[in-house]
């Protein structure tokens, strides 16, 4: 992998991290959060950082090694479909925290999902079972849309 495509992949992500942060962070520790109903299946707060830190080193690194490696056709629908995919990622984040619109949340989660599967399946054509790490993203992304939809069918009024 080159430095030349690791840089603008791995600033791509640390932009959408910090644009959806910056929705989170005063939400998550806001008066409404707290009052949400939440599923019983919700892991714990500290997860999310976690999961989402090593997700999107995940996605910057192999999202970099694919556009290495992909032929020019397959690298410009690469690079459009990493881009939509991390509009929808940080979108997320405003439309649930900021915005509190549990509904768009819920069918983002899910574009989100599908999105981040479109992702997987395009670097594994070009990288074959290098690519698989990037496999986890769709289901960690599967798992929020069950987790937000939820929250959203038991706040409904």
């Amino acid at each position: 992998m080159q430095i030349k495509t690791l840089a603008p992949t791995a600033l791509a992500v640390a932009v959408t991290g910090l644009v959806g942060g910056i929705a989170t962070k005063p939400a998550v520790e806001s008066a409404w959060y707290a009052k949400l109903r939440k599923p019983p299946f919700q892991p714990p707060r500290q997860a999310f950082p976690i999961a989402w830190t090593s997700l999107y080193a995940d996605i910057a690194v192999v999202s970099a090694a694919t556009l290495d490696e992909a032929p020019p056709e397959l690298r410009r629908g690469y690079i459009r479909a990493l881009a939509v995919n991390l509009v929808l990622n940080g979108g997320w984040s405003w439309l649930f925290f900021n915005r509190r619109k549990l509904g768009a949340s819920a069918v983002t989660a899910g574009l989100l999902a599908a999105s981040s599967a479109d992702l997987t399946r395009r670097a594994v054509a070009v990288r074959g079972a290098k690519a698989a790490p990037l496999g986890l993203y769709p289901l960690w992304c599967t798992f929020a849309t069950v987790l937000s939809t939820s929250i959203w069918a038991l706040n409904r009024r």
